[in-house]
Protein backbone atom coordinates (compact mmCIF):
# COMPACT_ATOMS: atom_id res chain seq x y z
CA UNK A 1 0.00 0.00 0.00
CA UNK A 2 1.58 3.27 -1.10
CA UNK A 3 2.11 5.98 1.54
CA UNK A 4 2.56 8.71 -1.07
CA UNK A 5 -0.49 11.02 -0.55
CA UNK A 6 -0.31 12.22 -4.16
CA UNK A 7 -0.45 8.65 -5.41
CA UNK A 8 -3.42 7.84 -3.15
CA UNK A 9 -5.22 11.02 -4.24
CA UNK A 10 -4.68 10.14 -7.90
CA UNK A 11 -5.95 6.63 -7.24
CA UNK A 12 -9.09 7.94 -5.56
CA UNK A 13 -9.63 10.37 -8.43
CA UNK A 14 -9.45 7.48 -10.89
CA UNK A 15 -12.14 5.61 -8.99
CA UNK A 16 -14.37 8.69 -8.66
CA UNK A 17 -13.99 9.35 -12.38
CA UNK A 18 -15.21 5.83 -13.17
CA UNK A 19 -18.14 6.15 -10.75
CA UNK A 20 -19.50 9.33 -12.31
CA UNK A 21 -21.07 7.21 -15.06
CA UNK A 22 -22.89 5.10 -12.45
CA UNK A 23 -24.40 7.72 -10.12
CA UNK A 24 -21.40 7.42 -7.78
CA UNK A 25 -21.87 3.67 -7.25
CA UNK A 26 -19.27 0.99 -8.05
CA UNK A 27 -19.17 -2.66 -7.12
CA UNK A 28 -16.13 -3.75 -5.14
CA UNK A 29 -15.13 -5.87 -8.13
CA UNK A 30 -15.17 -2.78 -10.33
CA UNK A 31 -13.02 -0.87 -7.85
CA UNK A 32 -10.46 -3.68 -7.69
CA UNK A 33 -10.41 -3.84 -11.49
CA UNK A 34 -9.07 -0.26 -11.36
CA UNK A 35 -5.93 -1.50 -9.61
CA UNK A 36 -6.82 -1.30 -5.91
CA UNK A 37 -6.32 -4.15 -3.50
CA UNK A 38 -8.96 -5.26 -1.03
CA UNK A 39 -6.89 -3.68 1.79
CA UNK A 40 -6.69 -0.35 -0.04
CA UNK A 41 -10.45 -0.39 -0.58
CA UNK A 42 -11.01 -1.14 3.10
CA UNK A 43 -8.71 1.73 4.09
CA UNK A 44 -10.83 4.18 2.10
CA UNK A 45 -13.98 2.84 3.75
CA UNK A 46 -12.50 3.11 7.25
CA UNK A 47 -11.38 6.67 6.51
CA UNK A 48 -15.01 7.51 5.68
CA UNK A 49 -14.30 8.59 2.13
CA UNK A 50 -16.28 5.71 0.62
CA UNK A 51 -19.50 4.28 2.07
CA UNK A 52 -20.64 0.67 1.74
CA UNK A 53 -23.91 0.20 -0.10
CA UNK A 54 -25.63 -3.15 -0.05
CA UNK A 55 -23.56 -6.31 0.19
CA UNK A 56 -21.04 -5.66 -2.58
CA UNK A 57 -21.07 -1.98 -3.61
CA UNK A 58 -19.56 1.33 -2.57
CA UNK A 59 -20.68 4.93 -2.87
CA UNK A 60 -17.42 6.62 -3.86
CA UNK A 61 -18.82 10.02 -4.83
CA UNK A 62 -22.00 11.91 -3.94
CA UNK A 63 -25.03 11.09 -6.07
CA UNK A 64 -26.01 14.20 -8.03
CA UNK A 65 -29.63 13.02 -8.20
CA UNK A 66 -29.49 12.57 -11.98
CA UNK A 67 -28.25 9.01 -12.36
CA UNK A 68 -30.62 7.08 -10.02
CA UNK A 69 -28.13 5.46 -7.70
CA UNK A 70 -30.91 3.11 -6.49
CA UNK A 71 -31.20 1.62 -9.99
CA UNK A 72 -27.45 1.21 -10.29
CA UNK A 73 -27.25 -0.40 -6.87
CA UNK A 74 -30.04 -2.86 -7.75
CA UNK A 75 -28.32 -3.96 -10.98
CA UNK A 76 -24.81 -4.15 -9.51
CA UNK A 77 -25.98 -6.00 -6.42
CA UNK A 78 -27.79 -8.60 -8.55
CA UNK A 79 -24.66 -9.35 -10.61
CA UNK A 80 -21.67 -7.66 -8.91
CA UNK A 81 -19.11 -9.17 -11.31
CA UNK A 82 -20.90 -8.21 -14.54
CA UNK A 83 -18.95 -5.01 -15.26
CA UNK A 84 -15.66 -6.84 -14.93
CA UNK A 85 -16.57 -9.91 -16.94
CA UNK A 86 -17.95 -8.08 -19.96
CA UNK A 87 -21.55 -8.44 -21.14
CA UNK A 88 -24.10 -7.36 -18.52
CA UNK A 89 -25.64 -10.28 -16.67
CA UNK A 90 -28.31 -8.18 -15.00
CA UNK A 91 -30.40 -5.28 -16.27
CA UNK A 92 -33.41 -3.20 -15.37
CA UNK A 93 -36.58 -4.81 -16.66
CA UNK A 94 -40.34 -4.42 -16.75
CA UNK A 95 -41.87 -1.12 -15.70
CA UNK A 96 -38.53 0.07 -14.25
CA UNK A 97 -36.88 -0.18 -17.68
CA UNK A 98 -39.88 1.58 -19.23
CA UNK A 99 -39.59 4.49 -16.78
CA UNK A 100 -35.85 4.66 -17.56
CA UNK A 101 -36.76 4.84 -21.27
CA UNK A 102 -39.11 7.77 -20.67
CA UNK A 103 -42.49 6.34 -19.68
CA UNK A 104 -44.47 8.84 -17.57
CA UNK A 105 -47.43 8.51 -15.26
CA UNK A 106 -47.08 4.75 -14.69
CA UNK A 107 -45.18 3.28 -11.76
CA UNK A 108 -46.63 -0.19 -11.27
CA UNK A 109 -45.88 -1.69 -7.87
CA UNK A 110 -43.06 0.79 -7.08
CA UNK A 111 -40.50 -2.03 -6.93
CA UNK A 112 -37.23 -1.90 -8.86
CA UNK A 113 -37.40 -4.79 -11.32
CA UNK A 114 -34.15 -6.44 -12.38
CA UNK A 115 -33.79 -9.33 -14.83
CA UNK A 116 -31.01 -11.90 -15.03
CA UNK A 117 -30.48 -15.02 -17.15
CA UNK A 118 -31.96 -18.23 -15.81
CA UNK A 119 -29.52 -20.15 -13.58
CA UNK A 120 -27.08 -17.22 -13.45
CA UNK A 121 -27.40 -17.34 -9.64
CA UNK A 122 -28.07 -13.65 -9.01
CA UNK A 123 -27.49 -12.35 -5.51
CA UNK A 124 -30.73 -12.31 -3.46
CA UNK A 125 -32.61 -9.06 -3.87
CA UNK A 126 -32.50 -6.25 -1.33
CA UNK A 127 -35.78 -4.81 0.03
CA UNK A 128 -37.62 -2.89 -2.67
CA UNK A 129 -35.92 -4.85 -5.48
CA UNK A 130 -37.36 -7.84 -7.33
CA UNK A 131 -35.07 -10.03 -9.42
CA UNK A 132 -36.58 -12.10 -12.23
CA UNK A 133 -34.59 -14.97 -13.71
CA UNK A 134 -35.65 -15.54 -17.31
CA UNK A 135 -34.98 -18.14 -20.00
CA UNK A 136 -35.79 -15.51 -22.61
CA UNK A 137 -32.59 -13.52 -21.93
CA UNK A 138 -30.60 -12.51 -24.99
CA UNK A 139 -27.75 -10.02 -25.04
CA UNK A 140 -29.41 -8.32 -28.03
CA UNK A 141 -32.35 -7.45 -25.77
CA UNK A 142 -30.13 -5.42 -23.43
CA UNK A 143 -29.33 -1.80 -24.23
CA UNK A 144 -27.90 1.02 -22.13
CA UNK A 145 -30.10 3.94 -21.13
CA UNK A 146 -28.02 6.68 -19.57
CA UNK A 147 -25.31 4.07 -19.13
CA UNK A 148 -27.35 1.63 -17.07
CA UNK A 149 -28.19 -1.77 -18.58
CA UNK A 150 -31.90 -2.02 -19.45
CA UNK A 151 -33.91 -4.38 -21.58
CA UNK A 152 -35.31 -2.87 -24.78
CA UNK A 153 -38.63 -1.02 -24.29
CA UNK A 154 -40.62 -3.58 -26.31
CA UNK A 155 -39.24 -6.42 -24.16
CA UNK A 156 -39.84 -4.41 -20.98
CA UNK A 157 -43.42 -3.76 -22.10
CA UNK A 158 -44.16 -7.48 -22.36
CA UNK A 159 -42.35 -8.23 -19.09
CA UNK A 160 -44.37 -5.58 -17.27
CA UNK A 161 -47.61 -7.07 -18.62
CA UNK A 162 -46.61 -10.60 -17.60
CA UNK A 163 -45.63 -9.49 -14.10
CA UNK A 164 -48.71 -7.27 -13.59
CA UNK A 165 -51.05 -8.15 -10.75
CA UNK A 166 -54.26 -7.94 -12.83
CA UNK A 167 -55.32 -7.99 -16.48
CA UNK A 168 -56.29 -4.32 -16.19
CA UNK A 169 -52.78 -3.43 -15.02
CA UNK A 170 -51.31 -5.64 -17.76
CA UNK A 171 -53.31 -3.75 -20.40
CA UNK A 172 -52.06 -0.45 -18.95
CA UNK A 173 -48.47 -1.68 -19.22
CA UNK A 174 -49.06 -2.53 -22.88
CA UNK A 175 -51.05 0.56 -23.84
CA UNK A 176 -49.18 3.38 -22.09
CA UNK A 177 -45.68 2.79 -23.58
CA UNK A 178 -47.18 2.54 -27.09
CA UNK A 179 -49.37 5.62 -26.63
CA UNK A 180 -46.39 7.60 -25.30
CA UNK A 181 -44.21 6.28 -28.17
CA UNK A 182 -41.69 4.69 -25.85
CA UNK A 183 -42.06 1.68 -28.13
CA UNK A 184 -44.28 0.66 -31.07
CA UNK A 185 -47.10 -1.87 -31.34
CA UNK A 186 -45.34 -3.90 -34.05
CA UNK A 187 -42.20 -4.16 -31.89
CA UNK A 188 -44.22 -5.42 -28.92
CA UNK A 189 -46.06 -7.87 -31.18
CA UNK A 190 -42.71 -9.23 -32.37
CA UNK A 191 -41.62 -9.86 -28.78
CA UNK A 192 -44.95 -11.55 -28.03
CA UNK A 193 -44.30 -14.02 -30.83
CA UNK A 194 -41.40 -15.33 -28.74
CA UNK A 195 -43.72 -16.08 -25.82
CA UNK A 196 -44.93 -19.66 -26.05
CA UNK A 197 -46.42 -20.35 -22.64
CA UNK A 198 -47.96 -17.75 -20.42
CA UNK A 199 -51.48 -17.51 -18.99
CA UNK A 200 -51.87 -13.99 -20.42
CA UNK A 201 -50.44 -14.67 -23.87
CA UNK A 202 -53.79 -14.66 -25.75
CA UNK A 203 -54.96 -11.62 -23.82
CA UNK A 204 -51.74 -9.69 -24.51
CA UNK A 205 -51.81 -10.53 -28.21
CA UNK A 206 -55.40 -9.30 -28.52
CA UNK A 207 -54.67 -6.06 -26.65
CA UNK A 208 -51.62 -5.25 -28.75
CA UNK A 209 -53.49 -6.08 -31.96
CA UNK A 210 -56.26 -3.75 -30.84
CA UNK A 211 -53.82 -0.94 -30.07
CA UNK A 212 -51.97 -1.38 -33.32
CA UNK A 213 -55.10 -1.70 -35.41
CA UNK A 214 -53.74 -4.92 -36.86
CA UNK A 215 -56.81 -7.01 -36.12
CA UNK A 216 -60.57 -6.60 -35.91
CA UNK A 217 -61.81 -5.59 -32.50
CA UNK A 218 -64.33 -7.64 -30.58
CA UNK A 219 -67.23 -7.69 -33.06
CA UNK A 220 -71.02 -7.85 -32.97
CA UNK A 221 -71.04 -11.68 -33.03
CA UNK A 222 -68.84 -11.79 -29.92
CA UNK A 223 -71.14 -9.21 -28.33
CA UNK A 224 -74.19 -11.40 -28.97
CA UNK A 225 -72.45 -14.23 -27.10
CA UNK A 226 -71.92 -11.90 -24.13
CA UNK A 227 -75.63 -11.01 -24.22
CA UNK A 228 -76.67 -14.68 -24.11
CA UNK A 229 -74.22 -15.34 -21.28
CA UNK A 230 -75.85 -12.55 -19.24
CA UNK A 231 -79.42 -13.52 -20.10
CA UNK A 232 -80.10 -10.45 -22.23
CA UNK A 233 -82.31 -10.61 -25.32
CA UNK A 234 -80.67 -11.45 -28.63
CA UNK A 235 -79.90 -8.23 -30.54
CA UNK A 236 -80.08 -7.59 -34.25
CA UNK A 237 -76.59 -7.28 -35.74
CA UNK A 238 -75.16 -5.04 -38.47
CA UNK A 239 -78.45 -3.20 -38.94
CA UNK A 240 -78.60 -0.98 -42.02
CA UNK A 241 -80.10 2.45 -41.29
CA UNK A 242 -80.66 5.48 -43.49
CA UNK A 243 -80.38 9.06 -42.30
CA UNK A 244 -79.68 12.58 -43.57
CA UNK A 245 -76.02 11.65 -44.06
CA UNK A 246 -76.69 8.49 -46.02
CA UNK A 247 -76.69 4.83 -45.11
CA UNK A 248 -74.75 3.31 -42.23
CA UNK A 249 -74.56 0.08 -40.24
CA UNK A 250 -75.22 -0.20 -36.50
CA UNK A 251 -73.25 -2.89 -34.67
CA UNK A 252 -76.15 -4.16 -32.55
CA UNK A 253 -79.70 -2.94 -31.94
CA UNK A 254 -82.78 -3.93 -30.00
CA UNK A 255 -85.48 -2.37 -32.17
CA UNK A 256 -88.31 -3.09 -29.70
CA UNK A 257 -86.58 -1.08 -26.96
CA UNK A 258 -84.78 1.40 -29.24
CA UNK A 259 -81.40 0.61 -27.71
CA UNK A 260 -78.27 0.64 -29.88
CA UNK A 261 -74.78 -0.47 -28.85
CA UNK A 262 -71.71 0.46 -30.87
CA UNK A 263 -68.67 -1.70 -30.10
CA UNK A 264 -65.73 0.64 -30.66
CA UNK A 265 -62.33 -0.56 -31.70
CA UNK A 266 -59.30 1.70 -31.94
CA UNK A 267 -60.33 2.68 -35.48
CA UNK A 268 -63.24 4.68 -34.06
CA UNK A 269 -60.74 7.11 -32.54
CA UNK A 270 -59.83 8.41 -36.00
CA UNK A 271 -61.20 11.89 -36.53
CA UNK A 272 -63.26 10.99 -39.62
CA UNK A 273 -64.85 7.96 -37.93
CA UNK A 274 -65.47 9.93 -34.74
CA UNK A 275 -67.36 12.66 -36.62
CA UNK A 276 -69.43 10.19 -38.64
CA UNK A 277 -70.26 8.21 -35.48
CA UNK A 278 -71.38 11.38 -33.69
CA UNK A 279 -73.70 12.43 -36.50
CA UNK A 280 -75.26 8.98 -36.75
CA UNK A 281 -75.77 8.64 -33.01
CA UNK A 282 -77.27 12.11 -32.67
CA UNK A 283 -79.82 11.17 -35.32
CA UNK A 284 -80.77 8.03 -33.37
CA UNK A 285 -81.11 10.07 -30.16
CA UNK A 286 -83.40 12.58 -31.94
CA UNK A 287 -85.67 9.68 -32.89
CA UNK A 288 -85.97 8.70 -29.22
CA UNK A 289 -83.37 5.95 -29.17
CA UNK A 290 -80.53 5.21 -26.74
CA UNK A 291 -76.98 4.81 -28.03
CA UNK A 292 -74.28 3.23 -25.86
CA UNK A 293 -70.60 3.33 -26.83
CA UNK A 294 -68.69 0.31 -25.53
CA UNK A 295 -64.91 0.10 -26.13
CA UNK A 296 -63.95 -3.39 -27.22
CA UNK A 297 -60.78 -3.17 -25.12
CA UNK A 298 -62.97 -2.32 -22.13
CA UNK A 299 -65.01 -5.49 -22.73
CA UNK A 300 -61.84 -7.55 -22.73
CA UNK A 301 -60.75 -6.00 -19.45
CA UNK A 302 -64.01 -5.82 -17.51
CA UNK A 303 -66.92 -7.44 -19.28
CA UNK A 304 -69.31 -7.26 -16.30
CA UNK A 305 -69.19 -3.50 -15.75
CA UNK A 306 -69.94 -2.72 -19.42
CA UNK A 307 -72.64 -5.37 -19.84
CA UNK A 308 -74.30 -4.10 -16.65
CA UNK A 309 -74.69 -0.70 -18.33
CA UNK A 310 -76.29 -2.37 -21.37
CA UNK A 311 -78.72 -4.21 -19.10
CA UNK A 312 -79.63 -0.97 -17.31
CA UNK A 313 -80.38 0.69 -20.66
CA UNK A 314 -82.70 -2.17 -21.67
CA UNK A 315 -84.48 -2.14 -18.31
CA UNK A 316 -84.93 1.65 -18.52
CA UNK A 317 -86.47 1.16 -21.98
CA UNK A 318 -89.01 -1.38 -20.64
CA UNK A 319 -87.34 -4.78 -20.94
CA UNK A 320 -87.81 -7.25 -18.10
CA UNK A 321 -86.25 -10.64 -17.61
CA UNK A 322 -88.56 -13.34 -18.90
CA UNK A 323 -90.16 -11.14 -21.57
Amino acid sequence: MSRDPRFRAARRLRVVHAARFQAGILSRSQVRSLGLTADEVQAEVEAGRWQPRGASCLLVSPDDGVGRSDWWLAVLEAAPRSAVEGAPRAALGGVTALVAAGLEGVHGDRLIHVVAPKSSHPVPAAPGVRIHETRRWTDDDVIRVGGIPCVRPAVACVQAAIWARTDREAALMLCSPIQQRVTAAHEVAEVLRRIRRDRRRTFMVSVVAEIGGGAQSLNELDFAVLCRRRGLPEPDRQVLVTGPNGRAYLDVRWARWKVVVEVDGVGHLRVDRWIDDSLRHNEIALRGGTVLRVPSLGLRLDEDVHMAVVERALVAAGWRRGT
